[in-house]
């Protein structure tokens, strides 16, 4: 499984697409997920043809593989329907596979969705774009609605085979007040990508430590990825605290740190 590790660029929050490739890259990460959000916008669907080209220079000059479209949007308006549609074709630029959105804001999300049939209307049009460019679109486990695995299986079972979890192991601590691993176990055949995210402090506080700083049990969460035979993309996600990191070289350390401690955890 240490071949399907990725770097989140929303890692590297306040810094640049350049900071992320090169201090992941000096970590030993080979592949990553682009964030295409506005508080982290290392890729946006505006983007002229020049600045993709040089993101697709940076990534080949560092060695670094696109795995996914982090391109969180509110489902239920018509802005963030238009920015996932618009973020497909940023998949297609970066020749990645998947577009991973929650299915309210990306941060502070407590609005309810009273109506679920509305929500699957509202990704048609982005499910029948993914179809036609061979993409899969994840909804994460995020949010005041769909903050579990189990939840978002019987959302995903309503649509299509187009649509898988993207599963994050700290999100459902957050927002769903559960542990993640009977509940990873239970929808791990509809999981298709990760956000490896550790958690420190009670469920409800913003602590996001290196992996291995913090209470997940990652040899417990590895165990049942194996025993799921799961072959997506492992994508290691650090957000630190409310405070954030201190600076780039934080940031740097902590990507490293991650990676030396999934390096001695999967051999």
């Amino acid at each position: 499984m240490l071949r399907q590790l990725a770097i989140n660029s929303n890692t590297y929050r306040g810094f640049s697409i350049e900071d992320a490739v090169k201090g992941a890259s000096k970590a030993g990460f080979t592949q990553i997920e682009l964030a295409a959000v506005a508080h982290t916008p290392h890729v946006l669907p505006d983007m002229s043809r020049e600045q993709i080209n040089e993101i697709l220079s940076l990534l080949q000059t560092y060695g670094m593989k696109c795995v996914g479209i982090g391109a969180h949007s509110n489902v239920m308006d018509a802005e963030g329907i238009d920015h996932l549609l618009k973020s497909v074709d940023l998949a297609v630029k970066f020749d990645c596979k998947y577009l991973i959105t929650a299915t309210g804001d990306a941060h502070h999300d407590a609005n309810l969705i009273e109506d679920e049939e509305l929500l699957v209307r509202n990704l048609e049009p982005v499910l029948s774009k993914c179809e036609k460019f061979n993409k899969v679109l994840l909804l994460e486990t995020h949010g005041n609605n769909y903050a579990t695995g189990q939840s978002l299986k019987s959302l995903a079972k309503t649509l299509n085979n187009r649509v898988k979890i993207n599963y994050d192991t700290a999100n459902v601590m957050f927002y769903g007040n559960i542990l993640p691993y009977e509940d990873l176990e239970s929808s791990a055949d509809c999981v298709d990508f990760i956000h490896l995210k550790d958690k420190l402090g009670s469920f409800n506080e913003w602590n996001f430590p290196a992996i291995g700083d913090g209470d997940v049990d990652f040899k417990r969460i590895f165990k049942t990825l194996t025993n799921a035979n799961f072959k997506g993309p492992i994508s290691v996600e650090i957000e630190f605290t409310p405070s954030g990191p201190a600076n780039l070289k934080e940031v740097d350390d902590s990507v490293r740190k991650s990676f030396e401690y999934l390096s001695r955890l999967l051999g």
